[in-house]
């Protein structure tokens, strides 16, 4: 995949405090590539930097090869972006502040608005004023806007701020969807762990301006050793055949539990040893780490670095 969005050894110093310290991480095209941190750990900092309404002290951004410094009207014609709310026209119409937008760039058409509003779902309340939407509707408008010029950076700070559930779905099908079919790159900023583990395919950690780690979503590779809780009747007797056929992985017992890192394929072997000395088994289960924790692990240990 091609790298869209590159983030190269940026620095942002405020009053001569470093808010943001050598930040480096690429975006590729047709992801959705979450960023995380705390509050105060630099985020939105890092997004104002990318689409330019704050400068660069150290490094640079660039977007499709096209510097943010050096030349940022080239770089911003390719970026979308929501940065904390949309901020439209609450007296005028949903076309008319989209169309009101549509003079700001080239090309748009009125098919070409009326598409995209359909694409968000505001159809039959586009012609209504932007004061009578709920707060779902105008996120939807914001990223109706964001993508009227076929952007291949979409930008979105806390896209599901203050949002019901129907309305983070909705916001998340349409990420996934313009990752997927348009090929686009897609940042997304949010405090919603639960949320960005369904949205996004790999996350960023940052915190107090460094970024900590970078990591897929779906960690586990296909083939590799995963982590399984199984449950027996004699789990001392159930260990003595885990050290007999797979010494090499990880095991311990709590309770009745064992608790193994293991291939896929010994799973089956190590049931007919049981099966064969007696010991019965009442459940096995896959366990994964959540986004959440792997999120709680990274920053503590962080904390604890420090």
């Amino acid at each position: 995949m091609k790298a869209v969005v590159k983030i190269e050894n940026v620095t942002k110093i405020i009053k001569k405090r470093k808010i943001i310290n050598s930040l480096s991480f690429e975006v590729m095209e047709g992801e959705v590539f979450g960023f995380l941190g705390p509050n105060g750990a630099g985020k939105t900092t890092t997004i104002r930097m990318i689409v330019g309404l704050i400068g660069i002290s150290e490094g640079d951004i660039k977007i499709l090869d096209n510097s943010v410094q050096t030349n940022f009207e080239k770089a911003i014609q390719h970026v979308g972006a929501i940065v904390e709310n949309p901020e439209m026209y609450k007296f005028m119409s949903g076309y008319q502040n989209l169309l009101h937008y549509a003079k700001m760039a080239e090309g748009i058409t009125k098919e070409k608005i009326m598409e995209t509003v359909e694409f968000v779902g505001l159809t039959e309340r586009i012609h209504d004023k932007v004061k009578t939407y709920s707060l779902g509707m105008r996120q939807r408008l914001g990223l109706a806007q964001c993508l009227l010029h076929d952007p291949k950076v979409l930008i979105l700070d806390e896209p599901t701020n203050g949002l019901d559930p129907a309305g983070i779905r909705e916001i998340r099908d349409h990420v996934r969807k313009l990752a997927r079919e348009r090929g686009m790159a897609v940042i997304v900023s949010s405090h919603l762990l639960s949320e960005m583990e369904m949205m996004c395919d790999r996350v960023g950690i940052i915190q107090k301006g460094k970024l900590i780690t970078i990591q897929s979503v779906h960690e586990q590779v296909e083939g590799g050793a995963k982590e399984y809780e199984i449950d027996v009747d004699h789990p001392t007797e159930a260990m003595f055949a885990v050290n007999r056929l797979i010494p090499q992985q990880q095991a311990e017992v709590k309770g009745n539990t064992l608790m193994l890192r293991a291939q896929k394929e010994d799973i089956p072997l190590l049931v007919k040893e049981w099966v064969h000395d007696g010991i019965n088994i009442y459940r096995i289960q896959e366990t994964t780490k959540t986004l959440e924790d792997r999120f709680l692990e990274v920053t503590t240990l962080q904390k604890e670095a420090e």
